[in-house]
């Protein structure tokens, strides 16, 4: 079939809308047409060139629509489900599926991800001459329509506004997830978050929602410090102005119990580990995605004061039953994903809405069908 899509052709060029020929699903693959989808900071790292995924590429994972097609193997969704697409498709069968952490699949992403395919290493998206366009995380939900895996695609209540819930596709359920699954905070908990973008804002709600406090927000810019205070964030720290190691350590005692660090830059890595109290128990949560090959140093002898220091992807979670769940508390107003979304484009505007995620004019940006 004919779908529009907007193609990255080069790295740090602006994305070209093209009409292209998507493929129809294999066996256990999904057609969905995108209702909505969100721009996420991992879309620019593969802009930027941080990733491995190559040009021409068709971005985009962080979908949600309605279900067109299935595969002749689909067992889970039909045809006008409305589902969300996130960015973790799993197999079921390798160790970390087993062991009930599908976001860490040891065969899908990585498949999806270094080779720009769908699971079994083939593309669905072609130009009209032919030449196969890469896929991102086996969604390329930069288009009007998207061939997924199966296991990708989460069903989602029909009262739900998919323009704001395609966020947990991936960025919110980051960060919802980090403080709930990954970490366990508990109630009373101090808490500190290091990056007030899409990532670091759900993250703040979460806390927010468990009981921690105080609650610390950590960011170079006081409109998205302003917003973090809105979610839940009850300290403020502009680190331009403020070394924000030593700012948490003098109000809160030494240092918070949890850290996150939600930009993936490798300075704020070090001082999320280095403003956690050390005493056993503390934890440092690193969810922002570094460039590959990128490292960073820390203080050894804070081991001996058994902190931990740990990653975390797509908050840890179990899609098919975390997400529903995380949809129930929006609709009940106990997490408010719609305070994130700052703007809607269409996707002939989609360059803008990238532009406007780069310069930090928007919380998130998403994309409207």
């Amino acid at each position: 079939m004919k779908t529009r899509a907007a193609i990255l052709e080069q790295l740090n060029t602006p994305l070209v809308i093209e009409e292209v020929e998507l493929d129809d699903p294999k066996g256990k693959e999904v057609l969905v047409k995108l209702v909505a989808t969100g721009v996420c900071h991992s879309d620019l790292h593969c802009i930027k060139g941080d990733l491995a995924t190559q040009p021409p590429i068709v971005l985009g994972h962080e979908g949600a629509g309605i279900v067109e097609k299935v595969g002749k193997d689909v067992t889970e969704v039909q045809p006008g489900d409305r589902v969300l697409v996130t960015v973790a498709p799993h197999c079921g069968k390798c160790p970390a599926c087993i062991m009930g952490v599908p976001t860490s699949c040891e065969t899908d992403p990585q498949t999806a991800m270094l080779m720009g395919t769908m699971a079994d290493g083939t593309k669905r998206l072609r130009r009209k001459n032919g030449d196969e366009l890469n896929h991102f995380m086996a969604q390329s939900s930069f288009a009007e329509y998207a061939v997924v895996e199966e296991s990708a695609t989460v069903k989602v209540r029909e009262d739900a506004p998919l323009d704001v819930v395609c966020l947990l596709g991936c960025g919110a359920s980051t960060g919802i997830g980090a403080v709930i699954n990954k970490a366990r905070v508990k109630a009373g908990s101090s808490v500190a978050v290091f990056g007030c973008g899409g990532v670091g804002l759900a993250t703040i709600m979460a806390a927010k929602l468990v009981g921690a406090h105080p609650i610390f927000a950590v960011d170079l810019l006081d409109s998205k410090l302003e917003v973090a205070r809105e979610l839940g964030a009850t300290n403020l720290v502009n680190a331009s102005k403020d070394e924000p190691v030593m700012r948490i350590a003098a109000e809160c005692g030494g240092g918070v119990d949890y850290s996150f660090e939600a930009i993936g830059n490798t300075e704020a890595m070090t001082q999320a580990f280095h403003s956690v109290y050390p005493r056993p128990g503390g934890m440092a949560l690193v969810l922002g995605l570094a460039p590959i090959g990128a490292t960073f140093s820390i203080e050894a002898w804070r081991f001996m004061r058994e902190v931990t220091i740990t990653g975390c992807v797509m908050g840890s979670i179990r899609p098919k039953i975390d997400i529903p769940r995380y949809v129930d508390l929006f609709m009940a107003g106990k997490l408010p994903l719609d305070k994130l979304v700052s703007a809607h484009y269409s996707l002939d505007k989609i360059n803008d809405a990238i532009k406007d995620t780069f310069d930090g004019k928007v919380v998130r940006a998403v994309i409207a069908f």
